[in-house]
């Protein structure tokens, strides 16, 4: 295996003063805990370390397992924390709930503790059965496989720097060093799926799919490079939630269909970008008289040589004007202030109909139809104003589908999105090679 030197040595510690491991109990995140710990004693004047485990509270014993690893922690002079995940839990989709509040519960953890990274333990086996369940469901951007690095609402990166370390490789690390590790049952429950496929891989085919996460990981980059350029070079803010890029810029190339999907998922406040083919064919049509179409939530409208993206008006959401609300998947809302109580919700098309518009050579209708959905605040049912006037709101545009998630594939075409919309600048991957990828 390699050195811990060598596993962490591409990641830049410089400007953080804690960070986190995500600690279970299992042989794979205690691995890494240690590792961790080691490298970071090399360190002058290093980040302190936090160990975190978090309780689902799915199993008897969960708490006990919980107390065992702070136990271990503290033998080793590492400080320790257990989060809990409390309220009711899902009668179905329950391992997804998991993952989510436990990413969740460790983001916070991190920002209370001040901490921009948290270390987790996934290893080159996790990415082999990762990848076979994703490539069975058609594989799609998900053939690359885990990202090494992924950014969560839009402030904590969390790291896995053992995704080219075979599982067998780190529990014989911790054999060495005399440290026991618990076994999950469920990792060997054939009711799970990934349980399933871990049985069923060998060495060849656990090494053929690292080998095609590690192409397809490759190629989804350099995509995302082509697309940047392209968006940076080509589109442009027409008018508040109107953007504008001249049709051949996106027509006949796979970057520029990659450009097209991003920029309707981005107007749209979609989670994830449209159905490759359905946008294929849209794009197709858009140089036809009077093309106008919707998808994930965006309208799309070719004028004159231009493509024009805004919101459509329908599900568009009504909520409390609570501070660091993500409204509608593009605006994150800051409160600095107290508000008059109301609703945030669209501007409205009568709202828009008799609007002073921005001076713009986009055409009125679609400026008026952009400014409709845009957000403004409701006071029991009278307008108050457009969220971006309030003295007492800030509004921030966010990066469409990597509002939440930003793999570390993607950070090209996210930090190009930003730029467009004029939002806050993606924090630096800690990751060098990244770095470089970005510069």
């Amino acid at each position: 295996m390699r050195a811990p030197g060598a596993l962490f040595s591409g990641i830049d510690f410089a400007r953080h003063r804690t960070v986190l491991a995500a600690v279970s109990g299992g042989g794979d995140s205690l691995a890494l805990l240690f590792l961790l710990h080691e490298h970071l004693r090399t360190i002058a004047s290093g980040p302190s370390l936090l160990a975190v485990t978090v309780d689902h509270g799915l199993r008897a014993g969960s708490a006990g397992e919980a107390r065992e690893v702070g136990r271990l922690a503290a033998a080793h002079g590492i400080a320790h924390r257990v989060l809990n995940w409390e309220g009711g839990k899902p009668a179905s989709g329950l391992s997804a709930a998991a993952r989510e509040a436990r990413l969740a519960l460790l983001a916070r953890a991190a920002r209370e503790a001040g901490a921009g990274l948290v270390f987790t333990g996934h290893t080159a086996d996790d990415q082999a059965e990762t990848l076979a369940m994703r490539l069975a469901r058609g594989g799609g951007r998900g053939a690359a496989g885990i990202a090494p690095a992924t950014l969560v609402d839009g402030g904590v990166w969390f790291l896995r720097p053992l995704l080219g370390t075979r599982r067998a490789t780190l529990r014989a690390f911790l054999r060495e060093r005399g440290i026991s590790w618990m076994e999950d049952p469920s990792n060997h429950d054939p009711r799970f799926e990934r349980a399933r496929i871990r049985a069923a891989l060998d060495e060849t085919a656990i090494g053929e799919l690292l080998a095609a996460a590690r192409t397809a990981a490759e190629a989804r980059e350099r995509l995302g490079l082509e697309a940047a350029g392209l968006i940076e070079a080509a589109a442009e803010r027409a008018a508040p939630g109107l953007l504008r890029v001249p049709l051949e810029a996106l027509a006949g190339s796979e970057a520029g269909l990659y450009a097209f999907r991003i920029l309707l998922a981005v107007v749209g406040g979609a989670e994830h970008l449209p159905d490759l083919n359905r946008a294929a064919a849209l794009l197709g049509r858009a140089g036809e008289q009077g093309f106008r179409a919707t998808l994930s939530g965006a309208a799309v409208t070719a004028r004159r040589g231009d493509v024009y993206f805004h919101r459509e008006r329908r599900n568009l959401p009504a909520s409390p004007a609570a501070d660091g609300t993500l409204w509608d998947g593009r605006y994150r809302i800051a409160v600095r202030e107290s508000l008059p109580e109301g609703t945030l919700a669209a501007f409205g098309a009568e709202n828009a109909r008799t609007a002073e518009l921005p001076a713009t050579d986009a055409p009125r209708g679609l400026v008026r139809a952009a400014l409709a959905a845009e957000p403004a605040l409701h006071a029991g049912g009278p307008l108050v104003g457009l969220a971006a006037s309030l003295p007492q709101v800030s509004i921030e545009p966010v990066p469409g589908p990597w509002a939440r998630l930003l793999p570390s594939f993607d950070l090209a075409p996210a930090g190009a999105v930003a730029a467009l919309l004029g939002a806050r600048e993606i924090p630096p991957s800690p990751w060098e090679g990244h770095k470089r990828a970005m510069g």
